[in-house]
Protein backbone atom coordinates (compact mmCIF):
# COMPACT_ATOMS: atom_id res chain seq x y z
CA UNK A 1 0.00 0.00 0.00
CA UNK A 2 2.89 2.48 1.25
CA UNK A 3 4.77 1.71 -2.31
CA UNK A 4 1.15 2.60 -4.40
CA UNK A 5 1.17 5.42 -2.16
CA UNK A 6 4.94 7.06 -3.36
CA UNK A 7 3.81 6.14 -6.88
CA UNK A 8 0.38 7.86 -6.92
CA UNK A 9 2.31 11.60 -5.99
CA UNK A 10 5.29 11.05 -7.92
CA UNK A 11 3.15 10.62 -10.69
CA UNK A 12 1.22 13.68 -9.53
CA UNK A 13 4.40 15.30 -9.17
CA UNK A 14 5.39 15.09 -12.16
CA UNK A 15 2.63 16.32 -13.72
CA UNK A 16 3.44 19.65 -11.29
CA UNK A 17 6.12 19.92 -12.80
CA UNK A 18 5.55 19.32 -16.63
CA UNK A 19 2.77 21.78 -15.82
CA UNK A 20 5.57 24.24 -14.50
CA UNK A 21 7.91 23.90 -17.83
CA UNK A 22 4.98 24.41 -19.45
CA UNK A 23 3.68 27.04 -17.96
CA UNK A 24 6.80 29.23 -17.10
CA UNK A 25 8.49 29.65 -20.55
CA UNK A 26 4.93 30.39 -22.19
CA UNK A 27 4.59 33.27 -19.73
CA UNK A 28 8.33 34.70 -20.04
CA UNK A 29 7.65 35.03 -23.86
CA UNK A 30 5.01 36.88 -23.55
CA UNK A 31 6.41 38.95 -21.14
CA UNK A 32 9.51 39.73 -22.78
CA UNK A 33 7.52 40.21 -25.96
CA UNK A 34 4.37 42.68 -23.94
CA UNK A 35 7.95 44.19 -21.69
CA UNK A 36 9.96 45.31 -25.22
CA UNK A 37 6.52 46.82 -26.92
CA UNK A 38 6.52 48.76 -23.39
CA UNK A 39 9.92 50.01 -23.60
CA UNK A 40 10.71 50.54 -27.65
CA UNK A 41 6.98 50.42 -29.07
CA UNK A 42 6.51 53.80 -28.87
CA UNK A 43 3.64 55.92 -27.00
CA UNK A 44 0.48 54.03 -27.66
CA UNK A 45 2.12 50.80 -27.73
CA UNK A 46 4.15 51.11 -24.34
CA UNK A 47 0.16 52.54 -23.60
CA UNK A 48 -1.59 49.16 -24.55
CA UNK A 49 1.46 47.21 -22.73
CA UNK A 50 0.57 49.21 -19.52
CA UNK A 51 -3.27 48.25 -19.75
CA UNK A 52 -2.57 44.54 -20.37
CA UNK A 53 -0.17 44.23 -17.29
CA UNK A 54 -2.69 46.29 -15.14
CA UNK A 55 -5.97 44.19 -16.19
CA UNK A 56 -3.61 40.80 -15.92
CA UNK A 57 -2.49 41.27 -12.58
CA UNK A 58 -5.96 43.12 -11.09
CA UNK A 59 -7.64 39.67 -11.41
CA UNK A 60 -7.88 36.81 -9.56
CA UNK A 61 -5.34 33.54 -11.30
CA UNK A 62 -8.40 31.34 -11.08
CA UNK A 63 -11.09 33.33 -12.90
CA UNK A 64 -8.63 33.81 -15.53
CA UNK A 65 -7.84 30.78 -15.50
CA UNK A 66 -11.13 29.39 -15.96
CA UNK A 67 -11.97 32.39 -18.39
CA UNK A 68 -8.48 30.96 -20.61
CA UNK A 69 -9.41 27.43 -20.57
CA UNK A 70 -12.63 27.93 -22.00
CA UNK A 71 -11.10 30.10 -24.34
CA UNK A 72 -8.06 27.95 -25.16
CA UNK A 73 -10.16 24.76 -25.25
CA UNK A 74 -13.45 26.33 -26.84
CA UNK A 75 -14.76 25.02 -30.25
CA UNK A 76 -12.04 25.61 -32.90
CA UNK A 77 -8.72 24.71 -30.59
CA UNK A 78 -9.06 20.84 -29.33
CA UNK A 79 -6.43 20.95 -25.80
CA UNK A 80 -6.16 18.99 -23.52
CA UNK A 81 -7.16 19.84 -19.87
CA UNK A 82 -3.21 20.07 -18.95
CA UNK A 83 -2.31 21.94 -22.15
CA UNK A 84 -5.21 24.35 -21.92
CA UNK A 85 -4.57 25.14 -17.74
CA UNK A 86 -0.66 25.08 -18.62
CA UNK A 87 -1.09 27.53 -21.04
CA UNK A 88 -3.64 29.91 -19.16
CA UNK A 89 -1.42 29.72 -16.29
CA UNK A 90 1.06 30.67 -18.64
CA UNK A 91 -0.87 33.63 -19.89
CA UNK A 92 -1.58 34.41 -15.79
CA UNK A 93 2.52 34.43 -15.13
CA UNK A 94 2.84 36.51 -18.00
CA UNK A 95 1.85 39.69 -16.42
CA UNK A 96 3.90 39.47 -13.46
CA UNK A 97 7.20 38.29 -15.63
CA UNK A 98 6.48 41.05 -17.97
CA UNK A 99 6.92 43.82 -15.35
CA UNK A 100 9.74 41.60 -14.18
CA UNK A 101 11.60 41.93 -17.43
CA UNK A 102 10.24 45.77 -18.05
CA UNK A 103 12.35 47.16 -15.02
CA UNK A 104 15.34 44.90 -16.08
CA UNK A 105 15.34 46.24 -19.73
CA UNK A 106 15.30 49.64 -18.26
CA UNK A 107 17.96 49.32 -15.73
CA UNK A 108 20.65 48.59 -18.75
CA UNK A 109 21.97 51.47 -19.19
CA UNK A 110 21.10 53.81 -22.23
CA UNK A 111 24.79 53.98 -22.73
CA UNK A 112 24.24 50.39 -24.49
CA UNK A 113 21.92 50.92 -27.01
CA UNK A 114 24.38 54.31 -28.13
CA UNK A 115 27.04 52.18 -28.16
CA UNK A 116 25.68 49.32 -29.95
CA UNK A 117 24.61 51.91 -32.91
CA UNK A 118 28.24 53.46 -33.15
CA UNK A 119 29.21 50.22 -34.04
CA UNK A 120 26.62 49.96 -36.82
CA UNK A 121 24.54 47.79 -35.12
CA UNK A 122 20.38 48.19 -36.33
CA UNK A 123 17.97 48.88 -33.21
CA UNK A 124 17.03 45.45 -33.04
CA UNK A 125 20.34 44.20 -33.15
CA UNK A 126 21.43 46.29 -30.51
CA UNK A 127 18.04 45.22 -28.33
CA UNK A 128 18.20 41.14 -29.23
CA UNK A 129 22.30 40.89 -29.05
CA UNK A 130 23.53 43.83 -26.38
CA UNK A 131 19.96 44.86 -24.07
CA UNK A 132 18.45 41.24 -23.55
CA UNK A 133 21.37 39.46 -22.38
CA UNK A 134 22.02 41.89 -20.11
CA UNK A 135 18.12 42.26 -18.55
CA UNK A 136 18.27 38.30 -18.53
CA UNK A 137 20.77 38.63 -16.25
CA UNK A 138 19.66 41.35 -14.04
CA UNK A 139 16.01 39.95 -13.72
CA UNK A 140 17.01 36.17 -12.69
CA UNK A 141 16.89 37.16 -8.82
CA UNK A 142 13.01 38.43 -9.39
CA UNK A 143 12.55 36.00 -12.04
CA UNK A 144 12.82 33.36 -9.32
CA UNK A 145 10.00 34.30 -6.80
CA UNK A 146 7.53 34.43 -9.81
CA UNK A 147 9.31 31.15 -10.95
CA UNK A 148 8.05 29.87 -7.40
CA UNK A 149 4.86 30.98 -7.32
CA UNK A 150 4.10 29.13 -10.71
CA UNK A 151 5.30 26.31 -9.25
CA UNK A 152 2.92 26.85 -6.55
CA UNK A 153 0.14 27.94 -8.71
CA UNK A 154 0.40 25.10 -10.72
CA UNK A 155 -1.87 23.75 -8.31
CA UNK A 156 -5.13 25.37 -9.96
CA UNK A 157 -5.02 23.54 -12.61
CA UNK A 158 -6.51 20.67 -10.18
CA UNK A 159 -9.97 22.90 -10.79
CA UNK A 160 -9.33 21.87 -14.61
CA UNK A 161 -9.32 18.40 -13.75
CA UNK A 162 -5.55 17.90 -14.43
CA UNK A 163 -4.28 15.04 -11.42
CA UNK A 164 -1.54 16.57 -10.01
CA UNK A 165 -0.37 16.45 -6.78
CA UNK A 166 -2.98 18.35 -4.84
CA UNK A 167 -5.49 16.31 -6.71
CA UNK A 168 -4.00 13.06 -5.92
CA UNK A 169 -3.60 14.24 -2.34
CA UNK A 170 -7.28 14.85 -2.37
CA UNK A 171 -7.88 11.41 -4.01
CA UNK A 172 -5.83 9.75 -1.03
CA UNK A 173 -7.50 11.47 1.38
CA UNK A 174 -10.18 10.17 0.23
CA UNK A 175 -9.64 6.92 -0.45
CA UNK A 176 -6.94 6.65 2.88
CA UNK A 177 -9.14 8.63 5.57
CA UNK A 178 -5.65 10.23 6.03
CA UNK A 179 -5.87 13.50 5.08
CA UNK A 180 -2.50 14.85 7.32
CA UNK A 181 -1.06 12.44 5.48
CA UNK A 182 -1.93 12.92 2.12
CA UNK A 183 -2.21 16.72 2.26
CA UNK A 184 1.09 17.04 4.83
CA UNK A 185 3.02 14.82 1.88
CA UNK A 186 1.96 16.95 -0.63
CA UNK A 187 2.94 20.45 0.80
CA UNK A 188 6.21 18.62 1.72
CA UNK A 189 6.70 18.19 -2.11
CA UNK A 190 6.43 21.88 -3.02
CA UNK A 191 8.29 22.68 -0.74
CA UNK A 192 11.32 20.64 -1.65
CA UNK A 193 10.47 21.68 -5.36
CA UNK A 194 10.65 25.19 -4.29
CA UNK A 195 13.35 24.81 -2.47
CA UNK A 196 15.61 23.38 -5.92
CA UNK A 197 13.99 26.10 -7.70
CA UNK A 198 15.30 28.99 -5.78
CA UNK A 199 18.30 27.19 -5.11
CA UNK A 200 19.35 26.50 -8.73
CA UNK A 201 18.10 30.23 -9.85
CA UNK A 202 20.37 31.97 -7.24
CA UNK A 203 23.47 29.57 -8.43
CA UNK A 204 22.53 30.44 -11.77
CA UNK A 205 22.39 34.29 -10.75
CA UNK A 206 25.85 33.94 -9.10
CA UNK A 207 27.49 31.79 -12.24
CA UNK A 208 26.27 35.37 -14.46
CA UNK A 209 27.39 38.00 -12.31
CA UNK A 210 29.74 40.05 -13.56
CA UNK A 211 33.63 40.16 -12.08
CA UNK A 212 34.14 43.16 -9.86
CA UNK A 213 37.56 44.50 -9.26
CA UNK A 214 38.64 44.71 -5.40
CA UNK A 215 40.89 47.45 -4.54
Amino acid sequence: MFSDFVKYIAEGTAITVAVTLVALPFGLVIGLGVALVYNYGGRIASRLAAIYSLLMRGVPPVALLFTLYFILSGRYVNLSPFWAGSLSLGVVSSAYQMEILRGALQAVGGGQMTAARAVGMSRWQAIRFIIIPQAFRLAIPPWSNEASIVLKDSSLVYALGVPEILRRAQQLSATTQQPFLAFGTAALIYFVLVFLTNRGLDWLSEKTKLPTQHA
